[in-house]
Order: C-alpha cells, then sequence, then structure tokens
C-alpha cells in the first residue's frame, strides 16, 4: 500500500447513521476489484468480515491479519485487516477504512488518522463512518466525493424499562466486565439466559455466543460498545444500563454521538428499532433524544495524531520524532499513546540503551514497543514484559526461546476455572498469539501460530461453556423455544416419577400430584408450568381414570387421614354430615379432567366408608337400630343414640337415670347390639381392638376438620397419663375413659371393677386392699392407682406403713343410698326439640315396668300386710316391720355390674 500515492484513485466518503448498509456497500465495490484492503475497528468485525469474502472468494484468495492472527495464502488478493495490523507496503486496487470517525479517538485515533491521510486505493478508496466526520474530510481530503445514506428505518426512544420489562430481542449496554457480567446473572434469574459479546472475547467465543442469540436459543444480548462497531445483530431494542465509561484516562458521560452510535444497532433496514435505559441509568435528556432518534450531531473538529515519519537513528531522535507537533490545528497530537510510554520507561534502562546504538535494534525496540496490553495490567508491569521480550530478541539467536514461550502458553493453557479465571488467561495468549504473528520474534511462526492458536480455542471453548453455564439456563430457554416454535413438545416420565421435556428435568409427579423443578427464576418456573401441562396432563387423566376403577385392596387409609394407592399418597379425608362417611379431598391431580378427578373422588368416599363399616361395623348396626325402623325402642333406643353420637362409649354416670329405668327385655336387646352396661362405663368392646379405636378417633377428628391432629394411642396400651389437651370425647372413641391421673381402656376399667368387687366380697366390711394385680392390670404405679380409685368414688379408710406401697392400706366404697331429700314432683321437663329424645316423648309406649319400679311396688305391699292372724296388731307391742332387701353402706353407687 503506498504511502504516498500521486495518482490516487476515485476517493469516496460514504457517510451515515448506524445500520444503513455502508459496510456491505464497501465488500461490493471491494470484491468487484481485482485487489482490496479492508481496514476495521475490531478483530471480531473483521473475523466476520473474512468469513463473509472467503464465501465468495474463497479460502486462497483472503487474507486475514490482524494483530494476534494471520491468515495469509500466498495468492491472497483481498485483505481483511484490523486498521492497526493493515499491510502498508501493498498496492491493492482498492482501500476501505470502516468508522473513520474514531480518528478523534483519544487512544486509537491517531492509526485512524494515519490511515485517513495516507491508505489509498490505486483505482478506489473509502471512507465509512458518521456524518460528523464530513466537515473536517472536507478540509483534509478536499478531492473526496461524499456518498451521505439515510436510514430506512426508525429508531425511536422508548423510555426507561427493567430489565424484567425489556422486550425479546434486547441488547443491553454496559461499559465494564463486572457490569456486564452481574446483567447477565439477572437476566438469567429473570428472563431465562443471555448471550454475553464483550471486545476482550476471542472470535471462537464471540461467534459461539452470538449464535445462540441469532438462533434463537436466547432472546437477550449484554455487551459493551462493541456492538456499535459494526457488529450485526438482529436487535430489536437497545437499552443501555449506563451512559458512563472509562475511556482509557478518566470516567465520562457518553457522547451524544456515541449514544447515537450504540443505540443505532436496534432495527435492520426496514425493521425499526428502539432505544432507552435500564437498571440504574438515568433517562435522557430532550436535546439528547432528539438527536438520537434524528441523527443530528455536533460534527467532529479535531482529529488524533502523531507524526508517522519516524527517525530511527538514535533512540533520542526516534523520541523526538515521536513528539513532532501537528501540522494542521485540526490535529491534535496524542498525549499518552501507551507505546510512547513504554519506550520512555525503557529509554532509563542503561542495558536497552546499549542494545539500541543500531539502527536495527532500535526499529526492534519500537516494534515490540507497540505491543498491546492487552492484559490491562499497569505501565509499569507491562513494561517490564516488554523489556524482557526485546532483551531475548537482541540476544543469541535474536528470537524468543522456544522454551520459555511454551511455558508462557503452559501456564496459561488450562481450561478450568470461572469466567474471570479464563477470560484473564486469553488475555494472556493474545499477547502471545501477538508474538508468534510477528514475522521475525519466533524460529517458527507457523509453529507458534498454530500452537497459540490451539491453546486460544481450548480457552475459547471452555470459557463459552462456563458463559453459558453462569448466564444461560438451557432449560428454560428451551422450553421457551420450544412452547413457542412447537405444536407439541417432547416429553417423558420414567419409572420413578421423573418428568421430562425436550430431553430437561422438568419435576417429578408423585401420585396425582406434580411437583415442579423451581431451581430457576420466575422465568424458569413460567416455562416449567407450561411445558409439564402439556406433558404431565394425560398421565394425570390416565392415573385418575385408574383410581377410579382401583379395588378396596388397593388403598390404604392411613392414621392421619391420607389414602394411598401405589405407595403414594392421592387424597385426604374431609369433614361431611354424617362422620361416618367422611368426604374425600384428591391430593393433586389439577392437572386432570374435572369429570376425572370428581370420578376418583367419589370412588375414594365410596372406600371410606367400606373401611368405616368393616372397622366399625357395631356401631353403624347400632345406629341403624336406633332408627326409627330400627330394632331398638324406648329407652334403649336413647342410649344407642347417645353411644353413636359419642363413638361408642359413654362413662355410665352420664347414662345412669336411663339405665336404672331400662327394663329386662331393653337390657336384652343392647346386649345383643354388642353394648355392655359395666359398672363404670357403657361401652361396645368390639371397638376397644386397635383397628377400630385407631379409624374412631381418626373420624371423629375428621369431623372437627383436624385429621393431622386424630389422637391415636398406640395398640396394647392398657392406660396413658391423661392429658388436660384431649376431650374426654376424644378418649371414648379411642376406647378409654379419663380416671383421674390416668385414661383407662374401658374393658381394662371393667376387669379392674372385677377385681375390687371380688375382693369386696371376701372382705367382711366390704373393704379391701389395692392389691398388685391391680397395678399390673393398669400397667401404672401405687400412687397413680389411687388417684384412679379417688376418681371412681372409693376412699381410702386405712392408710399402710409403707406410702410407695399399698400394702396395708384399705379402701371402702360410698354408700349408694342417696341422702334424704325434700320430695321432688315427678314432672319432667320437655325434652329438647329436635332431639332422639323428643320423639320417644311423642310415643305411646306400652313398656313393662323397670326393675327399680318392682322392688318399689313390692316393698310397699310389704308395709300393708296384716299380720299372720290376720287382725290389727295388739296394743302396747310393736308390729314387725316387713324385711327388705338391705344393701352394705360401702357399696359404690357405680352402678349394677354387667348386663
Amino acid at each position: 500500500m503506498a504511502r504516498l500515492n500521486t495518482e490516487p484513485g476515485q476517493i469516496t466518503a460514504v457517510l451515515g447513521p448506524t445500520n444503513t448498509g455502508k459496510t456491505h456497500l464497501a465488500l461490493t465495490r471491494m470484491m468487484a476489484h481485482v485487489s482490496g484492503v479492508i481496514g476495521l475497528p475490531l478483530r471480531l468485525l473483521a473475523r466476520e468480515i473474512y468469513d463473509k469474502v472467503v464465501k465468495v472468494k474463497g479460502e486462497g484468495a483472503v487474507a486475514l491479519v490482524t494483530g494476534e492472527e494471520k491468515i495469509v495464502p500466498p495468492k491472497a488478493r483481498y485483505f481483511v485487516c484490523t486498521v492497526e495490523a493493515m499491510p502498508m507496503d501493498l498496492r491493492p486496487a482498492f482501500v476501505a477504512i470502516d468508522e473513520i470517525q474514531l480518528c478523534a479517538d483519544p487512544e486509537r485515533g491517531h492509526i485512524f488518522t494515519d490511515r485517513l491521510l495516507h491508505a489509498r486505493g490505486t483505482a478506489e478508496t473509502m471512507f465509512l463512518g458518521a456524518a460528523t466526520m464530513a466537515p473536517i474530510l472536507k478540509r483534509l481530503v478536499p478531492e473526496a466525493t461524499h456518498d451521505f445514506r439515510e436510514r430506512f428505518s426508525e429508531l425511536t426512544y422508548a423510555g426507561s424499562k427493567k430489565l424484567a420489562k425489556l422486550p425479546r430481542r434486547s441488547a443491553i449496554v454496559a461499559f465494564s466486565a463486572e457490569d456486564v457480567y452481574s446483567i447477565a446473572e439477572l437476566v438469567r434469574r429473570q428472563r431465562g439466559g443471555a448471550a454475553v459479546v464483550m471486545g476482550a472475547l476471542s472470535p471462537r467465543t464471540r461467534n459461539a455466543q452470538v449464535e445462540l442469540y441469532q438462533s434463537g436459543e436466547v432472546d437477550y444480548l449484554i455487551a459493551t460498545d462493541a456492538i456499535g462497531m459494526g457488529l450485526n445483530m438482529d436487535v430489536d431494542h437497545v437499552a443501555f444500563a449506563s451512559y458512563t465509561k472509562f475511556d482509557g484516562r478518566r470516567r465520562r458521560r457518553l457522547y451524544p454521538q456515541e449514544i447515537g452510535q450504540i443505540a443505532g444497532r436496534a432495527g435492520r433496514f426496514r425493521s425499526d428499532g428502539t432505544f432507552g435505559e435500564t437498571a440504574d441509568a438515568r433517562p435522557l435528556d430532550a436535546e439528547i433524544v432528539h438527536a438520537v432518534e434524528n441523527h443530528e450531531f455536533e460534527p467532529v473538529r479535531r482529529l488524533t495524531w502523531r507524526n508517522g515519519e519516524l527517525d530511527f537513528s538514535n533512540l533520542d531522535a526516534l523520541r523526538n520524532s515521536l513528539n513532532r507537533p501537528s501540522p494542521d490545528p485540526v490535529l491534535n497530537r496524542v498525549v499518552t499513546a501507551s507505546d510512547e510510554q513504554v519506550l520512555d520507561i525503557l529509554a532509563r534502562d542503561n542495558d536497552v540503551r546499549d542494545r539500541v546504538r543500531n539502527r536495527p535494534n532500535l526499529m526492534r525496540l519500537w516494534d515490540v514497543c507497540r505491543t498491546p496490553d492487552f492484559r490491562k495490567v499497569t505501565i509499569d508491569e507491562h513494561a517490564r514484559l516488554v523489556s524482557r521480550i526485546f532483551h531475548y530478541l537482541t540476544s543469541g539467536d535474536s528470537y524468543l526461546p522456544g522454551a520459555w514461550l511454551e511455558g508462557q502458553l503452559e501456564r496459561v493453557s488450562k481450561t478450568a476455572g470461572d469466567v474471570d479465571t479464563l477470560s484473564q488467561r486469553l488475555a494472556h495468549v493474545r499477547t502471545w498469539s501477538y508474538a508468534a504473528n510477528r514475522p521475525d520474534w519466533t524460529r517458527d511462526p507457523e509453529f507458534w501460530r498454530a500452537r497459540t492458536r490451539e491453546v486460544e480455542d481450548q480457552l475459547s471453548d471452555a470459557l463459552h461453556e462456563r458463559l453459558m453455564g453462569r448466564f444461560i439456563d438451557k432449560r428454560t430457554t428451551s422450553l421457551m423455544k420450544g412452547l413457542r416454535e412447537k405444536d407439541s413438545l417432547e416429553s417423558g416420565l420414567d419409572a420413578q416419577g421423573e418428568v421430562t421435556v425436550e430431553g430437561h428435568y422438568v419435576g417429578r409427579l408423585t401420585g396425582l400430584s406434580f411437583k415442579p423443578d423451581h431451581s430457576g427464576g420466575p422465568l424458569a418456573q413460567r416455562a416449567v408450568a407450561h411445558a409439564a401441562l402439556k406433558a404431565v396432563r394425560p398421565e394425570v387423566n390416565r392415573r385418575l381414570g385408574a383410581l377410579a376403577r382401583a379395588e378396596d385392596a388397593a388403598l390404604t387409609l392411613t392414621d392421619l387421614g391420607v389414602i394411598e394407592w401405589e405407595g403414594e399418597r392421592i387424597a385426604r379425608l374431609a369433614p361431611s354430615p354424617d362422620p361416618y362417611a367422611p368426604a374425600a379431598v384428591l391430593i393433586g391431580g389439577e392437572l386432570g379432567a374435572s369429570e376425572a378427578q370428581a370420578r376418583a373422588e367419589r370412588r375414594l368416599e365410596r372406600f371410606a366408608a367400606a373401611e368405616a363399616e368393616r372397622m366399625l361395623g357395631p356401631l353403624l348396626a347400632l345406629k341403624r337400630d336406633a332408627g326409627s325402623t330400627g330394632a331398638l325402642g324406648g329407652l334403649a333406643r336413647g342410649i344407642a343414640f347417645r353411644l353413636v353420637e359419642n363413638a361408642g362409649a359413654a362413662p355410665r354416670t352420664a347414662l345412669a337415670e336411663d339405665i336404672d329405668q331400662l327394663s329386662v327385655q331393653e337390657r336384652r336387646q343392647l346386649r345383643r347390639a354388642g353394648v355392655r352396661i359395666g359398672e363404670h362405663a357403657v361401652f361396645m368392646p368390639a371397638l376397644t381392638k386397635p383397628g377400630p379405636a385407631r379409624l374412631s378417633t381418626l373420624l371423629k377428628a375428621t369431623a372437627r376438620g383436624d385429621a393431622q391432629g386424630a389422637f391415636s394411642p398406640a395398640p396394647g396400651r392398657m392406660s396413658l397419663p391423661a392429658e388436660p389437651g384431649i376431650d374426654d370425647a376424644d378418649y371414648a372413641a379411642a376406647g378409654f375413659q379419663r380416671c383421674g391421673p390416668l385414661a383407662v381402656r374401658l374393658d381394662i376399667l371393667e376387669r379392674l371393677a372385677d377385681l375390687i368387687r371380688e375382693a369386696r366380697q371376701a372382705h367382711p366390711k366390704r373393704q379391701f386392699e389395692p392389691a398388685p394385680a391391680m397395678t399390673s392390670l393398669l400397667g401404672c404405679s401405687v400412687e397413680d392407682l389411687r388417684g384412679v380409685l379417688k376418681s371412681l368414688g372409693y376412699k381410702r379408710v386405712q392408710k399402710g406403713d409403707d406410702p410407695a406401697k399399698a400394702q396395708g392400706e384399705m379402701w371402702a366404697g360410698r354408700s349408694r343410698r342417696k341422702p334424704d331429700r325434700a320430695p321432688q314432683s315427678r314432672t319432667q321437663s320437655a325434652p329438647v326439640a329436635d332431639t332422639p329424645f323428643a320423639k320417644l316423648a311423642e310415643l305411646d309406649l306400652d313398656r313393662p315396668a323397670t326393675a327399680r319400679e318392682t322392688r318399689a311396688r313390692s316393698e310397699r305391699k310389704a308395709r300393708t300386710k296384716p299380720t299372720r292372724s290376720g287382725s290389727e296388731a295388739e296394743p302396747g307391742k310393736k308390729a314387725r316391720k316387713p324385711r327388705s332387701r338391705k344393701r352394705s353402706a360401702s357399696s359404690p353407687a357405680t352402678g349394677d355390674g354387667k348386663a
């Protein structure tokens, strides 16, 4: 490329906003010539353009030249380069410089300005960039013609939006790796994932990330301002997470034209785009919004420049030539170029000064000083690396030692580590790639180019995987894409109940309940829910149908009121009008059809009723017998009602009045119905067994809506410590009765009464000593037995010698005879309406006399019976009183034993 071309070809400045096809036009023009060179601002963009030209011209005709990568076929005619790497010794027919407005960049601008002033094609030259360059181009390159391009789509300001509210196909722009990563993690949690594009990425990683976005696998792109440099993607909305950046010297706010450059990536050709803010970025001023929407910016008035005609006669002459002042007021000399800073540091090293006393070594020193600082370290640390490279290149065979270079690569070639670690290793590899691509720095440049490319590719692939793992929820993005694009999703259900959709685990189906995997954010949960709805619903309907046809033997009712089927919880009992026929509510099943759910619930309710009939058959039979058409009548029916209401048991004292008036026939009816009228309780012995007792307490708790809190004593217990929080009705349902400190099982309580009765009958005063057999029967201590006896109405009349033992103690029962009371009316109050007793009162029953009534009549007759002689008694003699049956004063008022 001729630096001074006295007969340049046509020069054209193609100027306009982003997305107006400038680069596409330049490629078309270049490929129309026999040869060409195009300079681009980014290595990533150079690789993208290289691939496009190769598709048209073939690999053998196209070269790629960047600082870190060189692919130069022997017969290459088209060179795609970064601006810094453009070969200056060619004479191509066509030359193009992209993003020419970077001539004003404080760091790189002097290189772009050099190409603007000196790079020319023999047939045609093109400068591509923003329209803000038009005035200064007319001044510096007056012979150029200007071609202004207009955008075919509109760019509109959409204001601020939260990350979770950003539309699909959005690019979120941040200006540091830390901000890019933090935003990407938020987007992953809220929207499923995002691709990441930064200038520091290798082309391989960048292309893989862009492909994730372009293919639709992710809908969001998190990027630095690199996307404003010609990286073409299908972006509908650009959201700025910040409007400030660090430009290498200071942190400053973006210029309006920079905002326009980046925002212009929204929309393509005739598709409109929008831009705005997100995260903590403040809304733009109206003036800037107007400027960006209408592409109206202040023109560029100054370019960055540095003298390109360098003097290599000695070190001081070189430094002086670099510091030469600008020849034009619009060209501002670069202030702090990093290569000059490194040169100044090395110039203070006496050894370096000794080595550059000849021109070749001085040129080599300047070449090495221009090594970019890919690692982004301090200038002193970067200068130390440059110094070491320079010493190797000016010692021995004047090449970098292979062993040393391999050692540097070996240290950074490990693919383990997180995103930050791999990114740092890639930055180091870029330095060695740059060295390997210098033509005379290594003995075997081709080998080292391949070696550094191998390491870079390995790290790039690993970084891409880490980026996907950190910033993309593959499951969520895959499900969302499938839901949008497919009519049906491929789903699976294994024997363990694990549900997969499109190969991704989405949850587990247990019984009728689908438990989705909520490992992701809100979007992940919605995606799983939608996908599972399609995948799980058919299986849930199948299970509901099978459940509706299931046999009773396949179902199990647990102590907590849960119905299990095939080992899984599928329903729970719920209150209903009839406590012995509870309702059944499915656990899960919501994904199934409502009709299928209803059929399954009806089947489970029939099972629950059958269980009650199987376990509580005597009680349910008693309930039927106590009905209006049942076998029981009179007082027996009333007692039966009371027992049914109290789960089959009640203290005898609660029914004493009715029991005393029962006829022999009524007692016989209750006995045939399975009711035992004991000395202390009226109960149904069949219900005290563990199975019926467990179900009875469960149904009672279910009726009050607390199946989980059902009182269920362990099988085999004779007694339990009485707890204040448990109602007497709950004890009765379990077959127990509260007796002082203990709750005693009803059949055991009656056996205790038998032991006491036998002991009293053998004692002349009808007293008894608490025997070890009693404590053994109840399974309790002597002190607890004392409390039980007191609660049953017995009194201790003699203490023993040892309070810890019952030996020597004597107990007696209270007399059943009640103290004299004033005569009371026999008139009974009317029974409460709407109760079984009210119905009984309406019946005109001609029942036989009770046993008590029979005894009373006999005593009255005896008192009025005449003497044996049939005459009145003689005066002065007492008439003999009729004999009557006497009861011992020590008999407890506890009943008449067994019915």
